[in-house]
């Protein structure tokens, strides 16, 4: 029995033994040691390719030699992927793969475009760059322009965060004397021109290219002498599918810093160490302790939301989006809410020989806008010299007030006087492309867009501002209506000769028509109640005839027609040489008679070096390519249909023998019939190139930018001409720049990437010449800062030799022995004599420039696993700032004779009868500089999801982290556009916040 047990313990654990070898064999044989090397089709071995089992996280990463190690079943498939190649997936069948890499042309052959056409990157000629939608910026925008900050070099954008305001955005230098859309870039969207920005949401675009040379820009002619930025928006899939996607986010707004006025107590104490009596600015009996500026600013809550549905098949795509969004103003009483609603179709007929589409966009939008103007009007600075001593309230409820000058309830001036704005904006398109034949395509593209805006103000009867606090409620109310109509054809042919030969031409025509500012409006006053506000203007019991006039005086309809011809001609040798010339005439109602139409050439060329056989070998470059351009494009933007033409208007009244009151009419403006274009000319060279299988790659730009025949509003004689100006061709602009562009993978492993962009530009600008024999100025004074006693003392000069932005300021010496300000003092000859306490316009000297030498930004995104985190910095350097703000709140003289509030450092840093202490000097000029890490986003990618959510991406941003800068105002980046950049303006400056966002995007 006993021998019978052991033996079958033998039997059993024998047994196990070999069900132990065969199942180790088994694993030996299915996990196999797979190796192998990667190489490129040089044969030279690929350092730090990524090799994954598909569908799993077993991988690895090749060696210095190439060569990799992965453990393995049979039959599975290993993905070979590296940045700059293609990527291979390859069924492992034996113990050694070796594996040639292609490199990947996807960048190379990404479709740019160009302008009534596109063509691939390896044969562009001229100066574009594409932002595609993930590397746009991320936050709480109402403008698409806002996205593109600190990402293409040589666009200059200074953000703000005022919900209803615009940013200032110039490329390349400003080029004009005139300011607003004269000095912006043209907007291109879906092909169409000149389309308002408010009718695309961030989140429908699909990419951004930025024409940036006149080589790229000069097929748009007369509108596109500031560039040209061209929107493509998302449009149907054609795999069959329908999908749907949402996108949204909430958003919290903190203001990041406020002024360091003197609270209630600091208040006292100062009136006591200085001998002050403020006892006629509060109750003495009873002071308050009011924090003004906890008053005006909030914590605004943000929210927006995207959804759009798209799908098709290879006949007919689709795609719809509706978009919302409702942001909340850091400051009480403003903020804005919009709809936005996108639709697009898109099919063929006649055996697929013509295509067509259509799309039919809307969006309405309500902005509400505190008071932002000066006087003291301004709840921006109303918050900041409102005496903390005064109370928000009095104890019968009312407003508290007082009837010194300019002086005004910041509360009040909230809930009691109302801006508000709806703008309605439709627009439709129209495109059909005939296949003529192989290569010939016949275009035909309509639109048409309506642009609504209804002005609703009212100044209750609790208003404390002057003109309305005796007018017991007054109402304001205009309409203003924009229609603007287009018509494009043009053919395009496209032919290859013998494979290497490539040529492409493109011939238009265009019309359009635009009628602006179509509007009437009615001011009305003296209500009974304050309860209907502007809605029942007829139950007002006084209207001024002055008042009309003056409302109706800027709603004045102007038509303008503009008709084109335009052209391109491209060559490509083997995509190794490679030329490309435009040529557009444009004919507009806006100049004068003797100058309606006017011509606008280019020519580019580039070689692609890396594409010549003494190249092959070299191991150094994988792209390198040499672009020179010139070409000249036009200003026509801004104007109205009267600025050549002589009008006549009212110039006041009269009374005749009837007793009746009649208007005088007279010339208010002169005609001009030589007035013409503003002409642009620039030279551009680029070098394009590639390193290390293109991780590192980048650009490097120069180009010299020539304005002429500039156009300004010139004094002239009475005695011949029957009003006093005249808008006239005269000056002459220089933009002289460097810019860099560099994109980089530094790092790149199995679970890790690091990728990097940093862009760099410099740029000179310089007014050449503002005079001729006609019409002369020695220079033009700019940029009032409205300060205390020094009303009308300009702190900028146009001047020629000097940039636009020039500040011209008496110089700051300091103290005198009695603690006043003093100033260097020069003579006629502009020696300087020693100082003064009693400056004059002839010591004022040059003191800097509000131009940046740098702008630049530097893009990072760090990839672990399915984490990304995303930092962005942007900033400029060598950029000059007038704090008009700090010197306004520097008087002393503010608090002993007005009763307002000052700086807190006033108390320990100058005298308190220093009655130039905010004297507009070079004090108050400061270093513009500033390095923000303006964006910072953690994301998550989820991926698929069950059968129902193909994607999930969570993320939470945070817009302007921290900001390194020496600037002692509120924020340095101030607007840096129009003809006074560079100036903190105390009653205009929206405070700078920082968001924090929360948001999701999902694709079902």
């Amino acid at each position: 029995m006993l021998n019978v047990q052991s033996e079958s313990k033998r039997t059993f654990t024998q047994s196990l033994f070999f069900v132990l070898f065969l199942l180790s064999s088994t694993l030996a044989f299915a996990q196999n040691r797979v190796t192998g090397v990667v190489t490129d089709k040089t044969g030279e071995p690929l350092i730090g390719v990524n090799v994954l089992e598909k569908g799993t996280t077993n991988g690895t990463v090749t060696d210095i030699d190439g060569k990799f190690t992965v453990n393995m079943p049979q039959g599975k498939t290993l993905v070979f992927s590296f940045i700059g190649f293609v990527t291979q997936e390859i069924k492992v069948t034996s113990n050694v793969v070796n594996v040639v890499l292609n490199e990947d042309t996807k960048t190379l052959d990404e479709v740019v475009v160009i302008g009534y056409g596109s063509m691939t990157r390896k044969d562009v000629t001229s100066s574009i760059t594409t932002v595609k939608a993930e590397d746009l910026n991320v936050g709480v925008y109402t403008s698409p322009a806002q996205l593109l900050q600190g990402k293409v070099p040589g666009l200059t954008i200074a953000n703000t965060s005022d919900p209803n305001g615009s940013p200032s955005i110039s490329l390349r230098g400003a080029s004009s004397l005139r300011s607003g859309e004269a000095m912006e870039p043209y907007y291109v969207i879906d092909g169409v021109p000149g389309v308002s920005l408010s009718l695309v949401a961030p989140e429908d675009i699909e990419s951004i290219d930025v024409l940036r040379d006149a080589s790229a820009t000069a097929i748009y002619g007369s509108k596109a002498a500031n560039g040209v930025i061209i929107v493509t928006t998302k449009k149907g899939n054609k795999n069959g599918k329908t999908n749907v996607s949402y996108s949204g986010y909430v958003a919290w707004d903190k203001t990041m810093k406020t002024l360091d006025m003197m609270t209630a107590d600091e208040v006292l104490a100062y009136a006591d160490a200085n001998d002050l009596d403020l006892s006629g600015y509060y109750d003495v009996n009873n002071p308050a302790n009011t924090d003004w500026q906890s008053e005006v600013l909030r914590t605004g809550f943000s929210h927006n939301h995207n959804i759009s549905i798209n799908g098709g098949n290879e006949k007919t795509s689709y795609n719809a989006s509706l978009n919302f969004l409702d942001r909340q103003g850091t400051v009480r009483g403003t903020g804005m809410d919009r709809l936005t609603a996108r639709s697009f179709l898109q099919t063929k007929a006649f055996n697929d020989r013509l295509d067509i589409s259509i799309s039919l966009n809307g969006s309405i939008s309500n902005n509400e806008n505190g008071p932002a103007s000066n006087e003291g009007r301004s709840a921006l600075d109303a918050m900041n010299y409102y005496l903390p001593l005064n109370p928000v309230k009095n104890e019968d409820g009312t407003w508290y007030g007082r009837t010194t000058s300019q002086y005004y309830n910041p509360a009040s001036l909230i809930n009691e006087d109302r801006y508000e704005t709806t703008q309605k904006l439709l627009q439709g398109v129209a495109k059909a492309t005939l296949h003529v034949c192989d290569g010939l395509d016949w275009n035909l593209n309509l639109s048409y867009q309506n642009e609504q805006y209804i002005y609703n103000n009212y100044h209750s009867s609790k208003s404390q501002i002057v003109d309305y606090a005796s007018r017991n409620g007054q109402a304001e109310r205009s309409t203003a209506e924009n229609i603007k109509k287009q018509m494009e054809t043009y053919i395009n042919w496209d032919h290859t000769f013998n494979d290497a030969h490539k040529v492409g031409v493109m011939l238009g025509y265009s019309w359009e028509q635009a009628d602006n500012n179509n509007g009437f409006g009615l001011i009305a006053y003296n209500f009974y109640n304050d309860d209907l506000s502007y809605y029942n203007m007829a139950l007002a019991n006084s209207v001024s005839m002055d008042d009309i006039s003056s409302i109706n005086s800027s709603h004045l309809l102007s038509t303008l027609r503009m008709i084109s011809y335009y052209g391109r001609v491209n060559y490509s040798y083997k995509s190794k040489y490679l030329l490309q010339a435009t040529l557009r005439r444009d004919g507009s109602s806006a100049f004068g008679v003797n100058n309606r139409w006017g011509t606008f050439p280019s020519v580019s060329a580039s070689w692609r070096i890396i594409e010549e056989d003494f190249m092959k070998d070299q191991d150094v470059f994988d792209d390198l390519k040499f672009r020179v351009g010139y070409g000249v494009s036009g200003n026509s933007l801004g104007f109205d249909a009267f600025y050549s033409r002589q009008v006549y208007g009212s110039t006041g009244w009269f009374t005749a023998s009837d007793d009746n009151s009649y208007r005088v009419l007279g010339a208010t403006r002169n005609a001009n019939p030589d007035l013409k274009w503003e002409k642009t000319a620039m030279l551009n060279v680029g070098f394009d190139f590639g390193f290390f299988n293109n991780r590192l790659s980048g650009t490097v730009e120069y180009y010299d930018k020539r304005t002429s025949d500039l156009i300004y509003n010139y004094r002239v004689s009475t005695l011949l001409y029957p009003y006093s100006e005249m808008w006239a061709n005269v000056g002459d602009i220089s933009n002289k720049g460097v810019e860099i562009t560099i994109n980089a993978v530094p790092v790149q492993t199995k679970n890790f990437t690091w990728s990097t962009t940093l862009n760099l530009s410099h740029n000179k600008n310089k007014v050449e010449s503002m005079s001729n024999s006609e019409y002369t100025v020695n220079f033009i004074d700019m940029a009032d800062p409205n300060i205390n006693s020094y009303s009308g003392q300009h702190v900028q000069r146009l001047m020629e030799g000097a940039p636009i932005g020039q500040f011209y300021l008496w110089e700051w010496a300091g103290y005198d022995e009695n603690g006043m300000s003093i100033f260097n003092d020069y003579d006629e000859e502009g020696n300087l004599v020693g100082t003064t306490d009693a400056p004059d316009d002839g010591d004022r000297r040059m003191a800097g420039s509000a131009q940046p030498k740098l702008t630049y930004g530097w893009n990072n995104d760090l990839t672990w696993k399915k984490w990304t985190l995303s930092a962005f910095f942007q900033g400029v350097a060598g950029n000059k700032i007038f704090n008009a703000t700090r010197a306004t709140y520097s008087d002393p003289s503010l608090l002993s004779s007005f009763g307002k509030n000052i700086l807190s450092e006033v108390a320990t840093e100058q005298h308190a009868n220093d009655s130039r202490a905010q004297a507009p000097s070079t004090r108050y000029l400061e270093n513009g500089s500033y390095l923000r890490l303006s964006t910072l986003t953690l994301a998550y990618n989820f991926g698929k999801l069950g059968n129902y959510v193909n994607n999930l991406r969570v993320y939470a941003t945070c817009n302007n982290v921290f900001t390194l800068t020496g600037y002692k105002g509120i924020d340095p980046e101030v607007n840096l556009g129009g003809l006074e950049p560079g100036m903190d303006m105390r009653y205009s400056n929206y405070p700078r916040t920082r968001s924090f966002i929360v948001g999701v995007n999902m694709n079902f």
